[in-house]
Order: structure tokens, then sequence, then C-alpha cells
């Protein structure tokens, strides 16, 4: 299956090292671009000989048509239909056959195509994915094929889970008038209408190689992969590409509250969900003291010390090209209300924006974040996956690789000034309570209720 980019929510679970000279940098990515705009970023690591080869479109879900939702993720799928010098199917089945994989998954802000392959065959996939980046061939009967299979994804990853279906609804509410508040996959009614030549009404505009990042993670440089990129993608002329709109959400002048109940939901669960701004690293580092760990704030205090819930936890998502997240959740403690439990976040917010947070905790929260490193070093597509989803949210190669000078100067005011900004907003947050529900009392033979 095609993975939605929400599945690759990598975020920054590593945003500090051990702090390194100041102009040490942490990947030492190396760049370039060609004549026609194709961005190249190359991150070595010779470790091993095999590479992570990936495309990223400044495509996704937010520069939809409307009254198309879904056409981003429908194009995604489509991509694997096949060029008339690579036939249906045959992208993926050569791939397996060089001893790789591929996938591709798409976002909000992006759409993004990638290859795991031994080094030696790299070439082979840059000119496979060039190739579909101008060639693609549809025919209507795969189209209609390909809209039963998105349509039934959507009924598995969304209608059929709860909590989806809920977190749906809470993005819709939250992002007004924007188009965040339109899911990735689409709305139903819509993915049903969406045809061929939607499908290549996309393509046409917005599939470019000025509009496009190919990012290659492993054993080679940016010296040796110069050639390759000028012979395979350096042909792709470049053309205009429409842009990319990301107005401010309409305010949110009323408190949104939404309850939802589903006899498959075990436990209540409580959500407060802000608007924020994108790419704050104090942001970051607040949801991290917040509830990051069972050793952060709200876990200690909720589920440890007041014992009125079981979980209770934080999430910001710092990449995004327009504004994007805060959150705070919990279950509560059997015999604790959700109204019990909205009253104690309540106050949460109140003593940390009275009191701000400590030096202990900021350090402690540091040291996590160092500790998530190690293993990421470690990794071809996680550092890929980083660089993508940071230069198709605006920001600039720099942002990854001075992460660590700019949040180890973080400190206990900046945290509070940060948690200030979405706490003492003018937008009121959504709040969010998804309940279980008693299934319907049993009938008799008879029908009647006993």
């Amino acid at each position: 299956m095609r993975l939605l980019g929400s599945v690759f929510v990598f975020a920054f679970l590593v945003l500090l090292l051990p702090a390194p000279a100041a102009a040490e940098k942490i990947f030492n990515a190396q760049t370039f671009t060609l004549d026609n705009g194709l961005k190249v970023v190359v991150i070595p690591n010779h470790r091993a000989p095999v590479v992570t080869h990936m495309v990223w479109y400044k495509f996704g879900g937010a520069d939809e048509t409307p009254g198309k939702s879904g056409i981003a993720h429908f194009l995604e799928h489509l991509m694997f239909k096949g060029t008339p010098k690579v036939p249906d199917g045959q992208f993926s089945r050569t791939v397996k056959k060089l001893g790789g994989n591929d996938n591709a998954f798409t976002s909000q802000d992006f759409t993004a195509y990638y290859q795991n392959v031994p080094l030696a065959h790299l070439e082979k996939v840059m000119e496979m994915e060039a190739d579909r980046m101008k060639n693609l061939v549809l025919r209507e009967e795969e189209v209609a094929s390909e809209r039963q299979v998105i349509i039934e994804e959507r009924r598995l990853r969304v209608d059929s889970r709860p909590q989806a279906r809920f977190q749906e609804q809470m993005m819709s509410t939250l992002f007004i008038n924007h188009p965040y508040g339109v899911p990735v996959i689409g709305w139903l009614h819509e993915m049903r209408e969406l045809t061929r030549e939607d499908a290549f009404d996309q393509y046409n505009e917005w599939y470019a190689p000025n509009n496009a990042i190919l990012i290659v993670s492993g054993d080679v440089t940016a010296k040796e992969l110069e050639p390759m990129a000028k012979k395979h993608y350096g042909p792709i002329p470049a053309q205009t590409v429409p842009e990319r709109k990301r107005t401010r959400a309409a305010p949110i002048v009323a408190a949104p509250r939404l309850v939802m109940e589903d006899a498959r939901i075990g436990q209540p669960v409580i959500m407060k969900t802000w608007r924020a701004p994108r790419g704050e690293d104090a942001l970051d580092m607040l949801a991290e003291i917040l509830g990051g760990t069972s050793t952060s704030r709200l876990y200690k205090r909720l589920v440890v010390e007041r014992k009125l819930a079981v979980s209770a936890g934080a999430n910001y998502e710092p990449l995004s090209l327009s504004e994007t997240t805060f959150s705070l959740y919990a279950t509560p403690a059997p015999g604790v209300t959700v109204t019990d439990l909205e009253a104690a976040l309540g106050q949460e917010i109140a003593l940390l924006l009275d009191k701000g947070v400590t030096l202990e905790e900021l350090n402690a929260a540091k040291g996590r974040k160092r500790a998530n490193l190690t293993y990421y070093l470690d990794s071809l597509q996680g550092p890929a996956l980083l660089f993508g989803r940071v230069l198709t949210s605006g920001f600039g190669i720099d942002h990854v690789e001075n992460i660590v000078t700019r949040l180890e100067k973080l400190g206990i005011d900046d945290i509070g000034q940060a948690a200030a900004t979405v706490f003492k907003g003018e937008d009121f947050p959504v709040t969010g309570i998804l309940l279980p529900k008693a299934p319907p009392p049993a009938k008799d033979a008879k029908g009647a209720t006993p």
C-alpha cells in the first residue's frame, strides 16, 4: 500500500546531538541545483554500499483544486501505472529484482517517491524515476480500478477506525477555511468523482523538475551523483508551476467541542488541540517536557501523583508549510470523569503559564532528545525523510544542519514564551472527547428488549 505522509511523522525525533564545534554540521549534506531548477541534496553515509533515492514534489493535499480532495494521493497511486518505457507494474518489480524496495507517500505539503537499492543500481532507479516525471501513461480502466483501491483504503484507514474518523473531524474544525481541514486521502463523496483528466491536470501542473527535490542518502557524494543527475533529470524542461497558497485559517471565536461515541472505543480520551506557529524549536521542546515520555510533566502529575489518568501526553508537529498543531491528550483513570480530567488539564496549563518550566525539566528533555540520535544517524532513509520534510515545508538545509546550535541555546524563558504563544492566543482550541458506546440491549426471539 502507498503510505500516507502522516505515517512518516518523524517530525524531530532527533533534535539534539552532543554539542559540536560551531562550524560542524550534523549530516554534512551536499547540494547543487540543475539548470532546469531541480534541487539535489546528497547525504553521504559510507557504512555500506547502499542508497536511498527519493524525489519529493512540492505538491500535496493542500494544493488540490477545491472539490477534488484526494487527487494528490490518487495521483501518487497512478504514478505506478507505468510509462511507454516502463509498463504498468514494472517499476516496483524491477526495483525488487535489483534487491531493493520502493514506495510512496502523500501529505498536505508534499508527495514523495523512494527506492532503497544497492549502490550499483542507483543509476537505474534514477533513470526510471526521471522517466515517470513526465511520461506517465494512464488508461481509463486503470484509473477506475485504482479509484476503487483508494476508496477501499479510506474505508480501512479512516471509516473503520473511530480514532481516525474523530481526528479527521478535529482537523476540519481546527482549520476553518483552510486546506489543512481537508483530509489528505480525500472526502469519500469527492473521491468517487475523481477522473483520469483530474489526475493528468495535477500531474501536468505540478510534476516538474523545478518543483521537485531529489534527495540521495548513502554511499555516494555530490561529485559522484551530479553527472548521473544531469544525465537523467537534466533533459526534463522546467515549466511554470502554480503558486502554493497557504492563507491563515479563519479565527476560532467560539470554543468548539466535539463528542463522539463508538462501541469500538475501549477507554475515553480527551484531546485539546491548538493551532500553533510552525518550526518553533521552543514549542517542540515544550511538547517533550509536557508529554514526551512517562517521565514528562503531564504523566507524572496526572498519572503518578494525582492518579486521575492512565495516560497523558503532548504533541507538536513542527514541519508544515503553514500553521501547525499543538495538542494535549489524556485517558481518565477508572472512576474519574472526563470532566474532572479536563479540569485537571486546565490546571496544568495554568500552572505552566504561571510558574513556567524548571531548568531540570529542560535539561532532562534535551537529554532524551540526544539519546534518540544514535539510531537515527545509522539510518539511510531517516535523514532523507527529515531533509525532504524540512525542504518541502519551506525551510532550508541549515534548518537541519544547525539545529543543535539553536536548541542548545534554548532557556526556560524561551519555553515559557512559547507556551504563552499557544495557550494565551486569541483562537480557542478544539476540545475532542472520544467515548465508548454501550452496545444496544439484546432482543429476545420476538424482537422485544428484555
